[in-house]
C-alpha cells in the first residue's frame, strides 16, 4: 500500500531493488511482530492491545538493526510508513473483534473447579446439567481428581468428540492467574518444571552481550551518579550484600547504596526493607522508585551471576530463613536470579513468609513456562513498573 500510494500501480515503475528490499524487510518484520504478539497474548494477564506498539517497534527495529548491519539498501519512506499502517490495521482489527476475545468457559459443578469463577477478565457458565449452552464457549473446565458421575464423564467424553476443548482445572487456573501451586510434590512433579536447557545457554549468552552493551553506553551517566550518591550522604557508592543464586551458590551482589552506609543486611532484620524505611537517603528514594539502583547488578550478569531476566534473589539469611519455612524453596534456584522477574512484576516487594509463599507460586510458573516470550513480556512489564513505580520500596 504504500509503495502504490508514494509510486502508483505500475508495478514496472516501482519495483527497483531498494524498494523491494524494503517491502521484503517490512513484511518480515510485521510477521514476526503478529507471531510475537500471539505468543505473548497466550500468557496471562495480558492483553494485545497494550502491547502492540512496543512490540512492533521492536520487531521493525530488529530488522532494521539486521539491515544496517548487512549493509542492505532501503527506503527511508516506505519502512516507517508500512510500521504506521500495521499499527493503525491492527488496532482497527482488535478493536471490531474485541468481544470475541474475551474467553468464556463452561465450569462443571464438581470438585474445585468453581474456585475459578473469581478469577477476573473470564466469562464463566456454570453447568447444572450435562449440556452445552448454545452460546460460544473456548472450552470447558473440569476438575478431572473429583469424582464425577457416568453421565458427567460421558458428557467430557462427547464434548472431546465433538471438537470442544476440555481443560483440567488446574491449567485454567495457571493459565489464567500466572502461579502454580505447590501444595504437593505428586500434583507438580519437579520434571514437569525444568527449564528449557537449550534457551538456558542461549538466553546467558544473550544476557552477557546485552550487560556489556548496556554498560558501556551507560558508563558516563553511571559515574555521575556515583558522585551524587556521594555527595548526598556519607559512605561507599555501591551497595554489596550476599545472596542465594543460580544452583543455590552465594555470591555478592551490587547496588547502588540507598540507604544509610551503616546498613549490613546480613542478619534477618535488617535486610529486609519496610515501608518508608527511616534508613533510606533523600536520593536513595528516587533510584529505588526508578529502579536505577538495580543498574550495577549488570556486573552481575556479565560474571555469569545473574540475567536480566529471572526470580529475583533474596539475601542469604533471608534466603535460609525462606527455606526452613517453605517446602520446595530452593528449587527457584534452578535458573539464574534476575534484575527483574515475574513475581516482581505482579507483586511487587514482599518479605512476610506468607507473601514469599505467593512469590514462589509465580517463581514456579516462570521456571515451568521459562521461554523468550514470557522473558519478553516481563521486559515490557518491567518498563512500566518503571514508569510507575510499582512495588518499590
Amino acid at each position: 500500500m504504500p509503495v502504490t500510494l508514494r509510486w502508483g500501480g505500475e508495478i514496472d515503475g516501482w519495483l527497483v531493488p531498494v524498494q523491494f528490499n524494503t517491502a521484503v524487510a517490512a513484511s518480515l518484520a510485521i510477521l514476526v511482530a503478529l507471531l510475537s504478539l500471539r505468543q505473548i497474548g497466550a500468557l496471562p494477564g495480558t492483553r494485545e492491545g497494550y502491547y502492540l506498539v512496543p512490540v512492533l517497534l521492536a520487531s521493525f527495529a530488529f530488522v532494521l538493526l539486521v539491515m544496517l548491519f548487512a549493509r542492505i539498501e532501503y527506503n527511508r519512506y516506505l519502512f516507517p510508513s508500512s510500521l504506521g499502517l500495521t499499527v493503525l490495521w491492527l488496532f482497527l482489527l482488535q478493536s471490531v473483534t474485541v468481544r470475541y476475545r474475551v474467553p468464556r468457559f463452561a465450569i462443571l459443578p464438581a470438585g474445585r473447579a468453581s474456585e475459578l469463577t473469581t478469577v477476573p477478565g473470564v466469562s464463566w457458565v456454570q453447568l447444572e446439567q450435562p449440556e452445552l449452552p448454545t452460546s460460544r464457549l473456548s472450552g470447558i473446565v473440569v476438575d478431572l481428581d473429583a469424582d464425577l458421575s457416568e453421565e458427567w464423564e460421558r458428557f467430557i467424553a462427547n464434548c472431546a468428540l465433538s471438537g470442544v476443548r476440555v481443560f483440567h482445572f488446574k491449567q485454567v487456573h495457571e493459565a489464567l492467574t500466572g502461579r502454580v501451586e505447590i501444595e504437593r510434590l505428586s500434583q507438580n512433579t519437579l520434571g514437569s518444571i525444568n527449564p528449557h536447557a537449550l534457551y538456558l545457554k542461549a538466553k546467558h549468552a544473550i544476557d552477557w552481550l546485552a550487560a556489556l552493551f548496556a554498560l558501556l553506553v551507560a558508563m558516563p551517566v553511571l559515574f555521575v551518579l556515583g558522585v551524587w550518591i556521594r555527595i548526598d550522604s556519607p559512605g561507599p557508592v555501591l551497595f554489596r550484600q550476599t545472596r542465594i543464586g543460580f544452583r543455590g551458590q552465594p555470591f555478592t551482589v551490587y547496588k547502588f547504596r540507598t540507604m544509610t552506609a551503616e546498613t549490613n543486611g546480613r542478619d534477618r532484620e535488617s535486610a529486609v526493607t519496610k515501608a518508608d524505611d527511616p534508613r533510606i537517603t533523600r536520593l536513595g528514594k528516587w533510584l529505588r522508585r526508578s529502579r536505577i539502583d538495580e543498574v550495577p547488578q549488570l556486573i552481575n550478569v556479565l560474571k555469569g551471576e545473574m540475567s536480566w531476566i529471572g526470580p529475583r534473589p533474596e539475601a542469604e539469611a533471608l534466603s535460609q530463613w525462606y527455606e526452613k519455612e517453605l517446602p520446595f524453596y530452593r528449587y527457584r534456584h534452578i535458573v539464574r536470579p534476575g534484575i527483574s522477574g515475574w513475581a516482581q512484576i505482579n507483586q511487587g516487594h514482599v518479605h512476610k513468609v506468607d507473601d514469599v509463599l505467593e512469590k514462589l507460586h509465580y517463581d514456579f510458573y516462570y521456571i515451568k513456562n521459562f521461554s523468550p516470550w514470557l522473558d519478553a513480556l516481563i521486559l515490557l512489564r518491567t518498563i512500566r513498573t518503571i514508569l510507575t513505580g510499582f512495588g518499590a520500596r
